[in-house]
Formats: structure tokens, sequence, C-alpha cells
């Protein structure tokens, strides 16, 4: 009977440090501004670049990295021919921010002041195609 007293402060000690440190409820399911952003261009970018079948991006391959483990939501365009190969542009939003940020060397092609103007135009909300280049 001693030996279970003496245990019993111990049971509850490891008991104590097994519970959460936190009692607030984590939020389910709840997007970050980034990823909010970046589904939007990256659905416009899909619909307007490839599913129309633009003719300014048939050398190029959409690769979605939406959802990303690093909290950076992206995703790029690569060569056609080569999937795996080197990105030509990557866009992405970083952490809680919806600001979307775009680089490669795409963008120093004749067709980057197109890609440009849409991906202002998308993160401002409107996600029509415009005109092709």
């Amino acid at each position: 009977m001693r030996l279970a007293l003496a245990v019993l402060p111990s049971l509850a000690l490891a008991l104590a440090a097994c519970q959460s440190g936190s009692s607030k409820p984590t939020p389910s399911g709840g997007k970050s501004a980034s990823l909010k952003a970046m589904e939007t261009v990256a659905t416009a970018a899909h619909k307007c670049w490839f599913a129309s079948k633009d003719p300014a991006f048939k050398g190029y391959r959409f690769a979605n990295e939406l959802n990303s483990m690093t909290g950076n939501p992206r995703f790029l365009l690569v060569p056609a021919k080569d999937f795996g190969g080197r990105p030509l542009l990557v866009v992405q939003a970083k952490g809680s921010s919806p600001k979307v940020d775009a680089f490669g060397p795409l963008l120093q092609e004749p067709i980057g002041s197109r890609i440009s103007s849409d991906l202002r135009r998308w993160t401002a909300g409107d996600t029509s195609c415009g005109t092709a280049a």
C-alpha cells in the first residue's frame, strides 16, 4: 500500500507532463493568405496560358506546388520537353502574406511583360485572361 502511495505523485506528475501546454483550440482547415492568393493566380494561369492552348506558352509546362510544406505555395513553368528541368518561371507567395512574387529567366524574354501584367491583374482579383501576346 505504501508503495502505491509513493508512486501516485510520480504518476500524477508524468500525466501532467503529457498534457498539452495550450488550451486554445487550433484552427481547422484555415487557409493562409498566401495560399488563397496563389490558388487564385495558379487557377487563372492554368486556365489562360495552358487550358486555352495559348501558343505563347506552348513550349512550357505548368508545375503546381501549392501544397508546399515550407509555407511558400508556388507554381513553376518548366520546359515542355524537360518537366524535371530547371524552372524558367517561379511564382510564389510566402508565409501569411498575399503578396505574390515572380522570378526567373522567362521574365526577361519578350513574353515577360505579358506574364507580369497577367500576374498583376490576377493578384488584384481579376481572373480574366486579358489579351494574348
